[in-house]
């Protein structure tokens, strides 16, 4: 090590400092850049190499490895977003596991994983994943234990068995300016965290079975200005008894652009959602503020509850709905209906049952029972294999990703001003889309 460490770049900042075998060829607090392959052979060879506050950065090329960080405070960038490609060549779960707090996923590609395209996690569970590519759940008694604090942008994240952005038992993080297709469960993922303290901003999720989930993921968790358009289903918040922390409670979905979710040449999740903008399940006291909601086929936002878990006071709030097949639909398969969820000022042609926007107004809707309905829905073409999912086109760059230290990742992200976020244009974020809305 120290005689790799003698050639590498110090970069500014202060703590981590030297020790070990290397002293003496690093300064005690200097901060290095390890350059792949310059420095190290690979990704995982830098990674091992690197202390808080390094940075690893990747030259082009396509890497055939799974990497696991598991040191606090490292930066891991790729030179070029579209050309850093690791690519697991359906032989490996995940492509960057993240298992360190304030680490910083920037500027590459991930493909071609049989889980995961970047796994951020607290749960050794999630680490380990498990047989059947259950993607890890923490099961038993033992308490959750959260990975503190995490970003994750300007990735690439494509054609993955599971999830493309993956954060589990993970809190106070960042997933921005990202890009996730071929999902074959979600493109973007964040589950089991109370409070999560979680930003989802400016990403585009598109031709995944779903473009964003957030299961179980309650208190500071936030959706805001994506482009989730061209999935089968646009987004879901929901409660499941696979994970921890049940039920979810208090998401705010705001400022998105949520369109023909919808596309046949997409894969199919296991419920066989189809053609709706935005599902919630077992979901309650959720804002759902100045989101643009068109062009889906089934249902612009369904309500429901087909476990146990009801759906409680959901405030659906200034949404533009237009051109789909019901705009609010609230249905109850099973005994569990909700209470208390609430229309205010959205523009609706057709709410089922009828009337919604009268008979359960915001605020006195919000202690009513939740009435319910049924609708024709249009059968779901069948799905095609992750692996057929059309791959990206050029994504945008992280501004001057060479020459650029290390990102310093906040303990807690500051939070967005609900009332600066307005409705998005049909256009949102349209250049990186291979889908446009209709």
């Amino acid at each position: 090590m120290a005689a790799v460490l003698g050639t590498l770049t110090l970069v500014a900042g202060c703590g981590g400092g030297g020790g070990g075998q290397d002293k003496g060829r690093r300064p005690d607090g200097a901060h290095v850049t390890i350059r792949v392959p310059a420095d190290a052979p690979t990704i995982s060879a830098a990674v091992s190499l690197a202390r808080p506050g390094d940075l690893v950065l990747v030259a082009p090329g396509v890497y055939h490895e799974s990497v696991k960080i598991r040191t606090p405070r490292v930066t891991l960038r790729g030179a070029s977003r579209d050309e850093v490609v690791i690519d697991g060549r359906l032989r490996q779960p995940n492509g960057v596991v993240v298992a360190a707090p304030g680490v910083a996923v920037e500027n590459l590609t991930v493909e071609n994983n049989t889980q995961n395209g970047v796994l951020v996690t607290g749960s050794a569970a999630a680490v380990a994943g498990l047989p059947g590519h259950s993607g890890g759940y923490d099961t038993g008694d033992e308490p959750v234990t959260f990975l503190k604090s995490f970003l994750v942008s300007y990735v690439t994240a494509t054609r993955n068995g599971l999830y493309g952005i993956y954060a589990f038992s993970a809190q106070n993080g960042v997933i921005e300016h990202s890009y996730t297709s071929g999902g074959a469960d979600s493109g973007i993922y964040v589950g089991q965290c109370r409070p999560c303290r979680v930003v989802v901003r400016d990403n585009i999720a598109e031709l995944n079975a779903v473009g964003y989930e957030g299961t179980n993921a309650s208190g500071d968790m936030y959706v805001v200005g994506n482009r989730l358009v061209g999935n089968r289903v646009g987004l879901t918040t929901d409660s499941d008894h696979q994970e921890k922390l049940l039920p979810q409670r208090g998401a705010v979905i705001a400022g998105n652009l949520i369109a023909d979710n919808q596309q046949p040449r997409t894969p199919e999740q296991a419920d066989g959602g189809w053609g709706i903008g935005v599902g919630v399940d077992g979901g309650s006291a959720n804002q759902f503020l100045r989101n643009r909601i068109t062009g889906n086929a089934d249902a612009g936002f369904v309500i429901t509850a087909t476990a146990d878990v009801p759906s409680d006071g959901n405030r659906i709030t200034d949404n533009e709905f237009t051109a789909n097949g019901v705009d609010v639909g609230w249905t109850f398969p099973t005994a569990t209906h909700g209470r208390g969820n609430c229309l205010h000022g959205n523009t609706l042609r057709k709410t089922v049952p009828a009337r919604l926007a009268a008979t359960a107004a915001c605020p006195q809707g919000a202690g009513s029972p939740s009435p319910a309905g049924t609708w024709s829905r249009p059968p779901a073409p069948r799905g095609i294999p992750f692996t057929d999912v059309a791959a990206p086109g050029p994504q945008p760059q992280f501004p001057n990703a060479t020459t650029t230290g290390a990102t310093v990742v906040p303990a807690v992200p500051e939070l967005p001003d609900t009332a600066g976020i307005h409705l998005p244009p049909p256009s949102l974020l349209a250049a990186g889309a291979r889908v446009k809305t209709s």
